[in-house]
């Protein structure tokens, strides 16, 4: 109680606890209207309104369980689908109940999603063994049943690839899917950042000159979401065309992603290599594995994501015999590439 009177004892504080509730009352009265949670968080995140990963995780112990008394069950998941798209047209299926997953994601911290909307499915991709994975099942003001239970035991399961009998009941109910032209918009804007990306590529190849392999990104996808506005990219490959990925091609790196940051100083960019986050990407090149047809990814996250393409493009180059022209001038000095 005392720190939460500490909190109250500052304008900000207390104007902050009032967003709070004003936010939870409004989701309450559109959860009355039977309006799924992740669907409300990923509009607000389309608004632009801060919706912080915490404030969603109160949020879902506060209203699904406390107050509507939904059904939950959690699990590391031992193992992980390939692709949600079938996923996604099965959860559409279950009109017996409204569902929740909430994903803790590595690098982008809680993600919500109605696994009924395929758009909101798919941002979770590409899940990760070991992680924490939440379902919630209920029937809004109605609470939650043995069926709800059963909902989410069989929706773990499907996470992980295991073997579950569905329940016929699951198919007849009033909660069906219910689908948002909002959930285009993102999805519109990646289509055509790809599409630029193969369109350079092919002029490239026909011009012949400074040929650089390019790979294509590893999914089309919307960016994932929060529920805050910010979003994830899919994971974008760069084909090492260099002998070596060696120091070079990290100093080249690291000034392209440093004038990335500097023009779009809200974004930030995530390296992976086999599928696990590179933090310091000097430890590509003192690992000495990263050679000639190795694949390098990264994905971009924050609000108003732009200029994928042409990063990736300046990535290709600085992963390739042609990384000197990102090394000229002061160290101290950076690019004006975006």
């Amino acid at each position: 109680m005392e720190q939460v009177l500490e909190v109250l004892s500052t304008r900000a504080g207390f104007n902050r606890v009032v967003r709070h509730i004003k936010s939870t009352i409004s989701l309450v009265d559109a959860l009355a209207q039977k309006q799924n949670l992740a669907d409300y968080v990923y509009e607000l995140g389309n608004r632009g309104e801060e919706v912080s990963p915490q404030r969603i995780a109160l949020l879902l112990r506060m209203l699904l369980v406390d107050k509507f008394g939904y059904a939950y069950g959690a699990v590391n998941l031992e193992d992980v689908p390939d692709s949600l798209n079938a996923l996604g047209e099965e959860f559409q299926k279950w009109k017996a109940v409204d569902l929740v997953v909430a994903y803790y994601h590595p690098d982008m911290d809680l993600l919500v999603a109605n696994p009924k909307d395929e758009n909101q499915l798919q941002q979770l991709e590409p899940l990760k063994k070991h992680e924490l994975l939440v379902v919630y099942a209920g029937k809004f003001e109605k609470g939650s049943d043995e069926l709800c239970q059963k909902a989410v035991e069989v929706a773990l399961g499907l996470f992980q690839k295991k073997k579950v009998t569905i329940p016929e009941a699951l198919y007849t109910g009033e909660f069906s899917v219910k689908k948002k032209s909002s959930a285009s918009g993102p999805k519109e804007t990646v289509k055509k950042e790809t599409t630029r990306a193969s369109s350079i590529r092919k002029k490239k190849a026909t011009e012949g000159k400074k040929t650089v392999a390019a790979s294509s990104p590893a999914k089309t996808l919307a960016p994932a979401t929060t529920g805050m506005g910010r979003r994830m990219t899919p994971l974008y490959s760069v084909v090492v065309q260099n002998e070596l990925f060696h120091n070079g091609n990290v100093e080249a790196w690291k000034r392209i992603i440093e004038s990335y940051k500097t023009k779009y100083p809200d974004l930030e960019v995530y390296i992976y290599y086999e599928g696990e986050r590179i933090v310091n990407i000097n430890s590509l090149f003192k690992w000495g594995k990263v050679k000639h047809g190795s694949t390098i990814q990264f994905a971009v996250a924050g609000e108003n994501i732009r200029d994928v393409a042409k990063l990736q493009r300046y990535l290709m180059q600085g992963a390739s015999p042609q990384f000197e022209a990102f090394l000229k001038g002061p160290v101290s000095t950076v690019l004006k590439l975006f």
